[in-house]
């Protein structure tokens, strides 16, 4: 058995931006539309494509911290941006209203050129797998032959459905 590792920079980021409803000093509601354009127009402005830009989540909340019970909700909008650039988040944000800002955060990461890492370390795991057999096999006084056979064993991490076992007890 052989492996090898590499460790690269993500040149992909995924932001996660929340962008909600509020009532302002003079009790007018802030509507999400305005907000949505506002981060609209920066994300184009800060030169993203628009199928970066995609709307992940929409609810709605309402002011019970209020005095005064509030009869309408106010929406809520979470925003998904693949960004290159990391820098251009803070032009983003500048441009967005703060108060109807609730949250941002990177939610993943990923590497463009993946697929080409992974070909190369499972060429780099095969040699280190040879190298091995062959020191192993001079250890008992042999020399190394051909290849009888190659397992690829995959071993990426990927989420795993988990299962529960039912159990009865009976008495």
């Amino acid at each position: 058995t052989g492996s090898a590792e590499a460790e690269v920079t993500p040149d992909i980021i995924y932001i996660g931006i929340s962008l909600k409803e509020y009532l302002n000093s003079n009790k007018k509601k802030v509507e999400i539309e305005d907000l949505e354009r506002q981060l609209q127009t920066a994300v184009l402005n800060a030169g993203i494509p628009k199928e970066n830009f995609t709307i992940n989540n929409i609810s709605s909340y309402n002011n019970w911290w209020e005095k005064k019970k509030a009869t309408d909700f106010l929406a809520r909008k979470q925003y998904r941006i693949k960004v290159t650039d990391l820098s251009k988040i803070n032009q983003i944000m500048s441009a967005i209203d703060p108060k109807g800002i609730e949250y941002s955060n990177i939610e993943s990461y990923d590497y463009s050129k993946i697929e080409a890492l992974k070909q190369e370390l499972k060429v780099n795991a095969l040699v280190a797998a040879k190298r091995k057999a062959t020191y192993l096999v001079e250890g008992i006084g042999e020399k190394l032959g051909n290849s009888l056979e190659i397992q690829e064993i995959n071993n990426e991490n990927y989420p795993q459905p988990m299962y529960r076992a039912n159990m009865m007890m009976k008495s």
